[in-house]
């Protein structure tokens, strides 16, 4: 095929017209690994080579825009770029770990330390999320190991006392019920959240207490009287974790 011309477009792509009127888009390395510049015809088995080279080229800086916004897993990479033939993206993935712009200890450090840093997560959950993104839970692991224990009973002790400050409705047993499941499920071990919860009474507030109290009995006087309705009190503000 007869190379008619060239036309500069976006960033390093060139559009390149043959003398049949179609035309593809390449980029200027393929363009300079083929010397087209040179040339003024190519054979069908050259441009297919060409393009075959070209669509790995164009997965591989697919990948680098998506990897400007953030650090990116193996595994979210190959999602990405799922429309792409295997050799493509199997031809990215190897170019982009030689070239460092993909990094399995380096993610690993920086999701952990987000956990640790930034959110209330335990460790148990920041390795089942790092699970999920593809990563071996021995190399999580040897990194998460590093961080001290007090680390993370100082996050449970912050957690508990800021939801024992914002309490308004609960009972002491029913709020440390809630909290420990809360703290379960964030992924904190259930050892130190139990060392962490011996330092803390959770005794009712009187005040909560006193507003329950007031709520139920208005709800059953309208069935209830004298000795039966207390009574009835009394099993209800139970239910509800209230020591009588």
């Amino acid at each position: 095929m007869e190379i008619k011309s060239y036309k500069k477009k976006k960033s390093n792509l060139y559009e390149i017209t043959f003398s049949n009127n179609t035309k593809i888009n390449l980029y200027d390395d393929v363009i300079l690994k083929y010397e087209l510049l040179l040339k003024k015809e190519i054979s069908e088995k050259d441009l297919k080579e060409i393009v075959k080279d070209n669509s790995f080229l164009e997965c591989y800086y697919r990948a680098l825009k998506y990897l400007n916004t953030k650090l990116r897993t193996t595994k979210e990479i190959e999602k990405y770029l799922k429309d792409y033939s295997k050799s493509a993206i199997n031809y990215t993935i190897q170019r982009l770990k030689k070239e460092g712009y993909l990094n399995d200890s380096l993610y690993i450090k920086a999701y952990i330390n987000d956990g640790v840093n930034l959110k209330i997560e335990g460790p148990s959950k920041i390795v089942y999320e790092l699970k999920k993104l593809g990563f071996k839970e021995e190399d999580v692991y040897n990194y998460l190991n590093t961080f001290d224990r007090e680390i993370w009973l100082n996050k449970i002790n912050k957690y508990i006392t800021k939801k024992i400050s914002s309490n308004h409705n609960l009972s002491g047993l029913l709020l440390q019920q809630k909290i420990i499941k809360e703290l379960i499920n964030k992924g904190f071990y259930r050892e130190d959240i139990n060392s962490v919860m011996n330092n803390f009474a959770f005794l009712d507030n009187k005040d909560i207490y006193e507003k329950e109290r007031e709520k139920i009995k208005n709800k059953l006087a309208r069935k209830y009287q004298g000795e039966e309705l207390e009574y009835r009190i009394k099993i209800a503000l139970s239910q509800k974790g209230f020591r009588n």
